[in-house]
């Protein structure tokens, strides 16, 4: 299995690997808004929706059956961890957005999740390869509590912006905000600014 390392993303930032105001940790700590979601591989579903050429909507095994990727990256939680080397495999953001067709008029992307959270990125934050949807953590099936069965993850990005247990994808035309957006917390999220809270 080939796997891009894409930890040298720092650089692109101008910052350290490790941003400021972070410590490294070996743990994976757990951390949600409210606990983790049942799903069920039968009945679950993910769409693309919004301002694109074709919605788009797949079962478990659809998603799985996507062209996939495994990246190393580097994770990092606004509550002030980061986590070095993370093997994550899944299907790359732009991959998706080609897919479904984005239509000019887009401009923002929203993800929703199983447990009713939501996280919003501008789409050029969104349309690079290493944002991830991810099923797959060190070679192993996504823990649920770390999101699994399905999550995104935003190595440019503070955490929060990578929705677990996300279920689906909205292209939009004009900015909105998620749930920790709507409740202080940056709406940009750039680690090497500390851009933690609004």
């Amino acid at each position: 299995m080939s796997v891009t390392d894409v930890t040298d993303l720092h650089e692109e930032f101008d910052g350290e690997r490790l941003p400021p105001g972070q410590r490294k940790t070996s743990k994976f700590p757990v951390l949600s808004k409210s606990g983790t979601p049942d799903w069920n591989p039968e009945t679950w579903e993910f769409t693309v929706s919004g301002a694109v050429e074709e919605e788009l909507s797949f079962t478990w095994d659809e998603f799985r059956d996507l062209p996939s990727e495994t990246q190393n990256q580097d994770f990092h939680c606004v509550t002030g961890w980061s986590k070095f080397d993370c093997d994550f495999t899944g299907v790359t953001f732009p991959d998706l957005a080609e897919m479904a067709g984005v239509q000019d008029d887009a401009v923002h992307v929203m993800f929703s999740a199983l447990d009713g959270y939501t996280t919003n990125l501008p789409l050029s934050d969104c349309m690079r390869e290493e944002v991830l949807f991810t099923y797959d953590f060190d070679g192993d099936a996504l823990p649920e509590e770390h999101g699994g069965p399905l999550r995104v993850v935003t190595p440019h990005k503070y955490a929060y912006k990578g929705a677990k247990w996300v279920d689906g994808v909205e292209f939009l035309t004009e900015p909105e905000r998620g749930y920790w957006e709507k409740r202080g917390y940056s709406n940009t999220a750039n680690p090497w600014n500390e851009e933690r809270y609004s």
